[in-house]
């Protein structure tokens, strides 16, 4: 009989911890499941699910107000907040339902509600008293919202999103801080829900975008729905049952100072993987200047040794289809180990679904610039796309990157319509390995958004030196098409 009480012990069952919970469980059923709760996922309860039932009734709102630019007349949206967020919560319940079942099944003495942390490297304790061993150690216990500096003194005026989606009612205002992916999807969301909004973010980033061109075509959109401020500095107090923020802009050469109330202040400032509470302290396991564990991104595997990391409290791709995949690859080697393996990861994918959507595929531009690498860029302007003018969403810029020694496609950044299907198309695109020269032998319908995509690739065939530049803002209905 085994020394350990357990062959795998995997902290924490969301959407990482549960994949390493299927995969380990192919190989043992010597498993310990912990995770004192709430349970259901970042994803179905905080994240993914309920932000877009938010944005789905945001974008619902926006499509009315703008049906007069095809000469079709209506009454402005009346929102009714008190039925948006009751949709919101009753639709997120049901997704998180779907997880509960799926804990349910699980066999009765696998599952723990109880957290642990680390007494050493193969001893747990548990939160409710006892302590559990375990030959191999997945740690997936996620991330939580990270709260920076100026915001820590809000007090029960400050909200993140794992607040917003338990609202009764839509608040009047709302600041937010953090021009991230979570603080432009719910900003927008919340200003095409009536709230008023003020977003104040820092270092002049607009979500994940490193491109400095798709950058500012992004800022120069949003700045004309809301308020934004790309690098404010901001005071934050609260002032009775709202907040008041003070602020300055770094581009205002007056250093004139604003100040403006609000109701609640929205903390999109990031994350931090839950780490912090293990007692790392207690193992041997190496780990960065932030105390985190250092791992293989390609096995998952802490140094040599029998942890594995996956998920958000990896902070490596914090996006739920990696934390999934990083599951699977630490519930297969943690089962196996020592006979530990390494896993080739897909391609680079994210989309934030702000509108018009930001996607970003393989390398950035910052990537490819910092690891010196030789590349063309491609571009089109989705002003004068074709498809694009007549949806009346002709807005963005979607650039491409391809290698100059071998015309391979190796990256793309966008803000613009449909993204998140474009980006999906690149992404099979890189993953076969395809040149640029041969996605342009894929066929191309007319008119579609995905002409818009063929002028940007056509603009890195010129950059590659392999053909004539066609024009950068294109209608895609020109003689050759």
């Amino acid at each position: 009989m085994s020394e350990y009480d357990v062959d795998v012990a995997i902290l924490g069952a969301g959407t990482a911890g549960m994949a390493a919970y299927r995969e380990a469980a192919k190989l043992t059923s010597r498993i310990a499941l912990i995770d004192g709760g709430p349970l259901g996922t970042t994803c179905a309860r905080t994240g993914c699910m309920p932000s877009k039932l938010l944005i789905a009734a945001a974008n619902a709102a926006q499509r009315v107000r703008d049906t007069e630019l095809f000469g079709i007349q209506t009454q402005a949206p009346r929102v009714d907040g008190a039925a948006v967020m009751q949709r919101v919560r009753e639709e997120r319940d049901r997704f998180v339902g779907f997880v509960m079942d799926t804990i349910d099944d699980i066999p009765e003495g696998q599952m723990i509600r109880e957290n642990a942390s680390f007494e050493d490297d193969h001893t747990l304790r548990l939160s409710g008293g006892g302590t559990l061993t375990a030959r191999s150690i997945v740690i997936a216990t996620g991330a939580r919202a990270n709260i920076a500096g100026p915001l820590k003194d809000v007090g029960d005026r400050l909200v993140t999103s794992a607040d917003i989606f338990d609202w009764e009612d839509l608040p009047g205002s709302a600041a937010v801080f953090g021009a991230g992916i979570v603080g432009l999807e719910l900003g927008q969301a919340l200003h095409r829900l009536g709230v008023r909004v003020r977003l104040f973010g820092r270092d002049y980033a607009v979500g994940p975008i490193t491109d400095e061109a798709v950058r500012s075509s992004a800022a120069a959109v949003f700045e004309k729905e809301f308020p934004a401020h790309w690098h404010a500095d901001t005071k934050v107090e609260q002032e009775g049952d709202g907040v008041e923020v003070r602020w300055s802009d770094a581009d205002d050469d007056s250093a004139a100072e604003h100040e403006e109330r609000f109701d609640v202040a929205i903390a999109a400032t990031g994350r931090r993987p839950n780490v912090d509470k293990l007692n790392l302290d207690a193992t041997s396991l190496p780990r960065d200047e932030k105390g985190s564990p250092v791992f293989d991104a390609l096995s998952m595997q802490v140094g040599a040794s029998h942890i594995f990391m996956a998920g958000d409290s990896s902070a490596d791709r914090p996006l739920l289809h990696e934390a999934a995949d990083e599951g699977r690859i630490a519930g297969q080697n943690a089962a196996r180990f020592p006979a530990v393996y390494r896993k080739a990861r897909r391609t680079a994918l994210s989309i934030v679904f702000c509108e018009p959507q930001i996607a970003m595929v393989g390398a950035s531009h910052k990537d490819l610039t910092e690891a010196g690498t030789k590349f063309a860029t491609g571009g089109v302007d989705f002003a004068d796309q074709g498809r694009a003018r007549v949806m009346g969403v002709n807005s963005g810029l979607l650039r491409v990157y391809a290698a100059l020694d071998s015309g391979r496609l190796l990256g793309a950044e966008m803000f613009g319509p449909s993204a998140e299907h474009l980006g999906h198309l690149l992404a099979w695109a890189m993953a076969s390995d395809l040149t640029v020269d041969q996605i342009l032998q894929r066929p191309f319908y007319h008119p579609t958004l995905e002409e818009g995509l063929r002028t940007a690739l056509r603009n890195a065939v010129q950059g590659l030196g392999m053909g004539p530049k066609p024009p950068l803002r294109s209608i895609d209905c020109g003689p050759g098409c």
